[in-house]
């Protein structure tokens, strides 16, 4: 259904009406008279799939554990409403209640998740029930997930989006000091100068490419465990909550595939790396290589995914 056809139901104008709602809505503060009397309200606006245009939508609105949930229930029709098909592809919100208004992105939660919020959404509001009776369609629950604070009154929580970024900060930082200890062979400073020297409680240090090794592995192995967490939990379920991701989800899975082969490749020189004999140049451009293309790919990730995952999942707590 175009957003142009979802304006009209049977000759009714969607548009005139919900504008005229909408101007009483913001005129008594949210307080409805007629039809809406005594109804919980929120004006969503949205982007138009199609038109790129903001879209404004009058709601019925709950809010569960801090978040809001709307339903395109659409009075039981057996099509969905057009702002339900602009948040699948532009899942980034307003929404405008009578006590605030807050920037939202909007998830779909799946399965039994979903049935189980609808059934809170009946509780609440029994009329949903006599909708979806009306329908063959499975009606979607949405929830409207705050952008960069908490509910009203809350402190922010810091999410599992901020986490990965400092995953990503401490990865780059790795990767300087791996970078560092090649500069140093390729300077002069180590290969198998510091081999043999005793300190002063007589343990003999490791040389430049002894650190190399054990640095390199500890880099690469945290890499490999850090994407393929992203492969096998992270990805499929933000994709599965926010398809208008799912793309852009498939494009980091295949850059991990590259930077794995990236990595194979430069773990194979370090581990081959003799002082004196094995060139630090070829190694230095294989990681210049993987540097350039891991940042790219960081920075992709983290305009991709952080909001979204700051919105489902808190950080992981430790100790």
């Amino acid at each position: 259904m175009s957003e142009e056809q979802a304006t009209t139901w049977s000759g009714f104008d969607v548009q005139a009406f919900q504008r005229q709602v909408i101007a009483e809505f913001r005129a008594n503060s949210g307080k409805m008279s007629g039809m809406f009397e005594g109804w919980t309200l929120a004006v969503l606006t949205t982007v138009g799939a199609k038109s790129g245009l903001r879209r404004e939508s009058v709601l019925g609105y709950l809010e569960f554990d801090g978040n809001g949930i709307v339903v395109a229930s659409a009075n039981g029709s057996d099509h969905h409403p057009a702002w339900y098909h602009n948040i699948r592809k532009n899942p980034i919100v307003t929404v405008e209640t009578a006590a605030e208004t807050y920037q939202a992105i909007a998830a779909f939660p799946p399965g039994v998740e979903r049935d189980q919020l609808f059934g809170r959404v009946v509780d609440e509001a029994p009329g949903y029930a006599d909708h979806q009776a009306k329908t063959d369609r499975l009606i979607p629950v949405v929830v409207l997930h705050r952008i960069g604070s908490g509910a009203a009154g809350e402190e922010p929580v810091k999410g599992m989006g901020d986490w990965v970024v400092e995953v990503h900060d401490w990865l780059r930082e790795e990767l300087r000091t791996l970078r560092a200890r090649v500069e140093a062979m390729i300077e002069g400073s180590g290969g198998g100068d510091t081999a043999g020297t005793a300190d002063a409680a007589g343990r003999t240090p490791p040389d430049l490419a002894q650190q190399m090794r054990a640095h390199c592995l500890t880099f690469c192995g945290a890499l490999a465990k850090h994407h393929g967490g992203e492969d096998v939990a992270t990805f499929p379920m933000l994709a599965g909550r926010f398809p208008a991701l799912a793309p852009a989800l498939a494009q980091l899975g295949e850059e991990h595939a590259v930077v794995a082969r990236t990595q194979d490749a430069i773990q194979e020189l370090v581990d081959g790396f003799v002082p004196g004999v094995s060139d630090p140049a070829r190694l230095r451009a294989e990681l210049e290589r993987l540097t350039a293309r891991l940042e790219s790919h960081f920075r992709y990730e983290e305009e991709t995914i952080v909001t979204a995952l700051n919105a489902v999942a808190r950080a992981p707590e430790f100790g």
